[in-house]
C-alpha cells in the first residue's frame, strides 16, 4: 500500500513538473494547430475577447509576434566583447509586457498573483491594453496594424507619430495584420 502512494505522488509530481514549461506550438502559422495542441488557449483567447472585446485571432497574432509562443520570452542581451549588458526592455513572457504597464494592469484589474509567463493572463493583459488603445486613441480593436503600433509604441509614442517614419516598425505590423487576418480565416474553417 505505501508502495503504491509513494509511486502515485511520484507520478503526480512528474505531471506537475511536466506541466510548469509549455513548448511553443509545433505550427504556430496556422491557429487550428495551435488549438489543437492546446486546447485552453482558445478559452482563455474567447474568455479575453468576451471581457475587452479584442478577437481572438488578433489576441494570438501578437502573442505569436511578440513571443512565437514562448512563455519566457525576453529581449536578447545586448554584449559589449563577450560581456553580457543589461536588457534594453524589461519586456517579458507571451504578451512581453514591460514591468511598468504590467504593474499598472495588475493594480487596475485586482490580480497580484498573476504572471507573464501565463497565457491566460498574457491574453487578458492584451485585451485590457487593447481596450485602453481603442479608448484612448479610437483605433478599431479589429485594425490590427494600427492597434500594433500602438502597443509597440505606447499610447504617447502613439500620437507623437514617429512611428510613421520607422519602416521596421510599419513593415512588423503589416506582418502583424497579415497573420491575424490568416488567424481569422483558420478560425472560421476550424471551428
Amino acid at each position: 500500500m505505501a508502495r503504491r502512494l509513494g509511486l502515485a505522488l511520484f507520478a503526480v509530481g512528474l505531471l506537475a513538473l511536466g506541466g510548469c514549461a509549455t513548448a511553443p506550438p509545433r505550427n504556430s502559422q496556422n491557429i487550428c494547430a495551435v488549438f489543437d495542441q492546446y486546447p485552453h488557449w482558445y478559452r482563455d483567447a474567447r474568455d479575453a475577447q468576451k471581457r475587452w472585446g479584442t478577437p481572438v485571432n488578433v489576441l494570438m497574432a501578437f502573442v505569436q509576434r511578440e513571443s512565437g509562443f514562448r512563455e519566457k520570452a525576453r529581449p536578447a542581451r545586448p554584449r559589449f566583447l563577450f560581456i553580457p549588458l543589461p536588457r534594453r526592455s524589461s519586456a517579458y513572457g507571451y504578451a512581453q509586457a514591460q514591468d511598468p504597464v504590467w504593474q499598472e494592469y495588475r493594480k487596475a484589474n485586482g490580480r497580484w498573483f498573476k504572471s507573464r509567463k501565463d497565457m491566460d493572463d498574457s491574453l487578458d493583459f492584451l485585451g485590457w491594453y487593447t481596450d485602453r488603445i481603442h479608448r484612448e486613441l479610437g483605433i478599431s480593436k479589429w485594425d490590427p496594424r494600427h492597434l500594433y503600433i500602438a502597443y509597440h509604441e505606447g499610447i504617447g509614442g502613439y500620437r507623437s507619430g514617429h512611428w510613421r517614419h520607422d519602416r521596421h516598425l510599419l513593415q512588423t505590423a503589416d506582418g502583424v495584420d497579415h497573420r491575424a487576418r490568416e488567424y481569422g480565416a483558420q478560425l472560421r474553417r476550424c471551428r
